[in-house]
């Protein structure tokens, strides 16, 4: 199929995809907790047997990573998520504030648009569509290209887990015709409520910019600061399990080490116990050449591959039993490349005096790529991890944990979730592990518990007092008044300047009688609204609120709606319903 043909057609997929989603929006709406939480419980339970099948068709499609450490992945999705969310009321009222008399009750956003990375493609996949249909959203699902096999599998499991369940048709969908201009499209489609995106920095940017809510997630580019009171042993141990763990491919891996000065030597003698291997400088160059392209991003022929495939690349020998390359580095930047994040088992390496060096540091390499994201302290000094926590511009700084794994929550008690927000350091919305509460919205009852004082009228004291009323001056100013022509051409005068032909004012001077009826003005030549007989009104009753909605159902059917001067229209469906000339005016009464 020639690529302007793949185009199109992933972009009619991406349109059908919407409309069948919005479709099962208003049935999945109308759940009830005890059904939204029998179809979760069924998605994770049919889904966590395949957890090591799709593991392995992961990295077989993708070529990244390490298949052990996705199937632990696919088991923090479906099980460590899953537990998390089953409590989570997520229908009707879901919290009473008794003391500030305040009911809070859930309404689904609505349509998800669910951009799946290759990195971590089955675990993505399966936490959004939970948190999806645990907060009654639909969900469409565009898979990254090198990725769709694998991710629809983990789709189509869960679906039909979901269906079997009660779940309405259409609930969980997802493109198999992948393209960028099909991923705009669906990102665009006026059925898409909100988007999550986890990807690069261009999907997270097209996110943004394609008009509707979304949840972004960019690059991270950790750093682990190992301060000098720091257990070095357990230190030097998490960073290398972060590192490693699936070969780098989580954003919020480690990818640079800050070492306080006094446990330096230790620091490297640890890690050559673990397997790392301190480049030379010029295995530093050979090795930044293959690892860095010309644009400062990650070469994807050595991203989530072992640290022996990347040195192997480079034309660098290394032991068999390493697990890490090393490069120390002088500073952070375009003149230093590998301090960009780099999704392979590669540190970036730094020596500090001191902690507030350290945290200076810190900041460079966050600045670099990976505002708001995630870093670690191993330190045993609580004062100084709370510097760094008031200090960095990163929104989940783990202690004495490997970041990898701290940041998500598999160990520590952060919300467990496979998108991070990086909140306004990151250009993000957020700052939270997304969950199912950010795909709801929140409607609130608020009964008065501040009554205003009601103040008396200023007539009322001069009653009470037995004083009388103040009356108009006498005189000439009395008779300052507009006269009975005057005021009926001033109205002849507004209602020419909006669109109406003079009306004749019935006034006490005039010849018409003061009990004969005012005539309703009739629409200018040209008109987009018609007005109804003078006789009375419309033949319908004018409407008494119209929404889009209303409109809508107005085109499908072929019909009129008659409006009045009391009816309420919303700016949606006045702007459809002029645009269609649907609206029909009331006589003015």
């Amino acid at each position: 199929m020639a690529q302007t043909d793949r185009d199109l057609a992933s972009i009619a997929e991406a349109r059908a995809l919407a409309r069948r989603a919005k479709a099962a929006a208003a049935p999945l709406a109308e759940s009830s907790q005890q059904q939204i939480d029998a179809i979760v419980d069924a998605m994770a339970a049919a889904v966590t047997p395949h957890a090591e099948a799709l593991a392995r068709l992961a990295q077989e499609e993708t070529g990244f990573g390490v298949v052990a450490d996705k199937v632990q992945k696919n088991l923090f999705s479906s099980e460590t998520v899953y537990q998390f969310i089953r409590p989570m009321k997520t229908v009707g009222v879901v919290n009473r504030l008794e003391d500030r008399k305040v009911i809070e009750i859930a309404e689904p956003f609505g349509v998800v648009c669910a951009i799946v990375p290759s990195t971590n493609p089955t675990s993505t996949a399966i936490y959004k569509i939970l948190i999806s249909l645990k907060a009654r959203c639909p969900i469409v699902i565009s898979p990254h290209p090198s990725a769709v096999r694998c991710i629809t599998r983990s789709a189509e499991i869960m679906n039909d887990a979901a269906r079997r369940a009660g779940a309405p048709d259409g609930a969980i969908n997802w493109m198999t015709i992948v393209t960028l201009e099909g991923t705009q499209e669906l990102m665009k489609a006026r059925e898409v409520a909100v988007i999550l995106a986890t990807g690069g920095m261009g999907l997270v940017r097209a996110a943004y910019s394609a008009g509707k809510p979304a949840y972004g997630v960019g690059p991270g580019n950790a750093p682990a600061f190992i301060e000098r009171s720091a257990d070095v042993v357990k230190a030097v141990r998490d960073i290398i399990t972060g590192k490693t763990f699936d070969n780098g491919l989580l954003c919020s891996s480690e990818n640079s080490v800050v070492a306080d000065a006094p446990v330096v030597e230790e620091v490297k003698r640890e890690f050559v116990k673990n397997g790392g291997y301190f480049l030379s400088p010029a295995e530093q160059e050979a090795l930044a050449r293959v690892l860095v392209t010309p644009q400062r991003l990650p070469n994807p022929a050595v991203v989530g591959k072992p640290a022996t495939y990347v040195a192997q690349q480079s034309g660098i020998t290394v032991p068999a039993d390493t697990r890490v390359l090393i490069a120390e580095l002088k500073g952070v930047g375009r003149d230093y490349p590998l301090s960009i994040e780099k999704l392979c088992p590669v540190l970036s390496f730094y020596v500090v005096a001191d902690w507030k060096e350290g945290c200076q540091r810190c900041i460079e390499i966050l600045r670099y790529g990976g505002m708001g994201h995630t870093m670690a302290i191993h330190s045993r000094n609580d004062d100084i991890i709370l510097q760094f926590g008031l200090k960095k511009p990163a929104f989940r700084i783990v202690v004495n944990t490997p970041t990898t794994l701290g940041s998500i929550g598999l160990t520590t008690s952060l919300d467990p979730a496979m998108t991070l927000g990086c909140g306004g350091y990151g250009g993000n919305i957020t700052s939270d592990n997304i969950s199912p509460r950010h795909l709801l919205n929140i409607k609130r009852l608020a009964y008065e518990t501040k009554p205003l004082a009601v103040r008396a009228r200023s007539v009322e004291p001069a009653l009470a007092s037995g004083r009388p009323l103040p009356r108009p001056p006498a005189g000439p100013a009395a008779a300052a008044g507009i006269s009975a022509e005057a005021l009926a051409r001033r109205i002849d005068e507004f209602l020419t300047s909006r669109g109406y032909g003079p009306t004749k004012v019935a006034a006490a001077s005039a010849a018409v009688a003061p009990s004969a009826p005012v005539a309703a003005p009739p629409a200018p030549a040209g008109s987009q609204v018609k007005t109804a007989p003078p006789d009375g009104g419309a033949t319908e009753k004018p409407a008494d609120f119209v929404c889009e909605e209303d409109v809508r159902q107005a085109m499908r059917q072929g019909r009129k709606i008659v409006i009045g001067e009391r009816s309420i229209v919303t700016p949606a469906a006045r702007d459809l319903g002029e645009q269609h000339r649907l609206f029909v005016q009331a006589a003015w009464r």
